[in-house]
C-alpha cells in the first residue's frame, strides 16, 4: 500500500500536497454547509434538534476538528483517526435514531422537517457513510507518504488563508452550537418544544 501511496505522490510530483489540501478544506467545508443547513432550519423554521441530532451535530464537529488539526499540524494518520472515530460514532448516533424512529409511533417520530423526502437521520447515516468512504479513499490515494506529509500548508498561502477562514466559521459553529444547546436544554433534560432557560 505505501508503494502504491509512493508512486502516486511521486506521479502527482508537487500536486500531491495541494491536492491533499483541497481535498481536506472541500470535506470541511462539506460539513459545514451541512451544520450551517441544521442550525438554519433551527433558528429560522423553529425546528428544535432532539438530544440524538445535537450529538449528530458534535461528531461532524469532531470530524471537522481532526481536519483542521491536519491542516494545522501536518497531514498523519493520528489526525486522520480522529476523522475515522468521529464519523463511525456519527453512524452509530444516526443509524440508532433512524433505527427507533423507522417506524412512527406516539413518543417515535422523526423531529423536523424532510430535505429531498429525507429526514435528518437518514441524511446523517449518508453523510457518515459518505465521510467514511472519504477518509478510505484519502488513504488509499495519499496513505502514509512521507513526502506529503513534510509539506505544511503554509508552503501554499492561498489555501492557508481559506483554511483559516473556514475553521474560524467552523469553531463560530460549534459555540454558536454550544450555547444554543445550554439555552435549550439549561441543566435538565433537552426537549424539543421549546427553548427551557427562555421560558
Amino acid at each position: 500500500m505505501n508503494r502504491f501511496s509512493n508512486k502516486v505522490a511521486v506521479g502527482w510530483g508537487e500536486y500531491a500536497s495541494p491536492l491533499l489540501y483541497v481535498y481536506l478544506l472541500g470535506m470541511m467545508a462539506v460539513l459545514a454547509g451541512i451544520l450551517t443547513t441544521a442550525m438554519t432550519l433551527q433558528y429560522v423554521d423553529g425546528e428544535l434538534p432532539c438530544p440524538l441530532c445535537l450529538l449528530q451535530r458534535a461528531a461532524m464537529l469532531g470530524v471537522c476538528f481532526g481536519i483542521m488539526q491536519q491542516l494545522r499540524h501536518g497531514y498523519s494518520w493520528f489526525n486522520t483517526g480522529i476523522c475515522l472515530a468521529f464519523s463511525v460514532l456519527l453512524l452509530i448516533i444516526s443509524v440508532r435514531q433512524t433505527l427507533l424512529d423507522i417506524y412512527p409511533r406516539p413518543g417515535h417520530a422523526y423531529v423536523g422537517s424532510a430535505v429531498f423526502g429525507l429526514h435528518m437521520p437518514v441524511w446523517s447515516v449518508i453523510i457518515a457513510l459518505c465521510l467514511i468512504t472519504a477518509i478510505a479513499l484519502q488513504l488509499i490515494i495519499w496513505g502514509a507518504n512521507k513526502q506529503v506529509a513534510d509539506k505544511s500548508i503554509g508552503l501554499y498561502p492561498g489555501l492557508k488563508t481559506i483554511a483559516w477562514a473556514l475553521s474560524f466559521y467552523v469553531i463560530a459553529i460549534g459555540v454558536v452550537n454550544f450555547v444554543s444547546v445550554g439555552v435549550q436544554c439549561e441543566f435538565n433534560q433537552c426537549h424539543t418544544f421549546s427553548y427551557q432557560l427562555l421560558d
